[in-house]
């Protein structure tokens, strides 16, 4: 295989399935414990707004909608996933997806939780490291969290890409 469609191959696959494992994670907090995550629709009425030159609002929920948020949503959730992991891979190159190892798919699942505390939340209106949330601390907790799962999927997904490949 050309090594610039490994490539993209192993960063979508892997970055996809570590974007599906955070997604059980959420579905799991959501309908097993009751836990509020976010709602896609409001990621994408962002995407929506800055394509029109607003990237910030003070309560995203109460910002205009966009048509086709939700979709929009999860189209950015699923590319954002799938960057992160062409990161790692452009960072530990193809030999890590081709034999991977734990670290540097957790390191990298850690590290993508600046993107949410310090761009993403502030941007919707919940602040800074979700300063504005009711019970900040558990909200950065979860974040924390679910990115730790997002790393660790990386991980797993890297060794399914790993498997196929041999």
């Amino acid at each position: 295989m050309a090594r610039e469609l490994e490539f993209v191959a192993a960063s979508v696959l892997i970055g996809g399935g570590a974007t599906v494992a955070m997604d059980l994670w959420l579905l799991l907090l959501r309908r097993g414990l009751g836990v509020r995550t976010l709602d896609y629709a409001m990621l994408g009425r962002w995407v929506g707004h800055v394509a029109r030159g607003t990237f910030a609002h003070e309560n995203i929920a109460k910002a205009r909608p966009v048509r086709g948020e939700l979709l929009i949503g999860w189209c950015a959730h699923y590319a954002i996933g799938i960057t992160f992991a062409a990161l790692l891979l452009l960072i530990s190159g193809l030999g890590w997806a081709r034999s991977p190892s734990v670290m540097p798919a957790l390191v990298t699942g850690l590290v993508t939780v600046a993107a949410p505390l310090f761009v993403l939340q502030p941007a919707l209106g919940a602040g800074i490291a979700s300063s504005k949330a009711p019970n900040p601390n558990a909200a950065r907790l979860r974040s924390v969290l679910t990115h730790a799962v997002y790393g660790l999927g990386l991980y797993a997904s890297a060794r399914l890409w790993a498997a196929f490949l041999r």
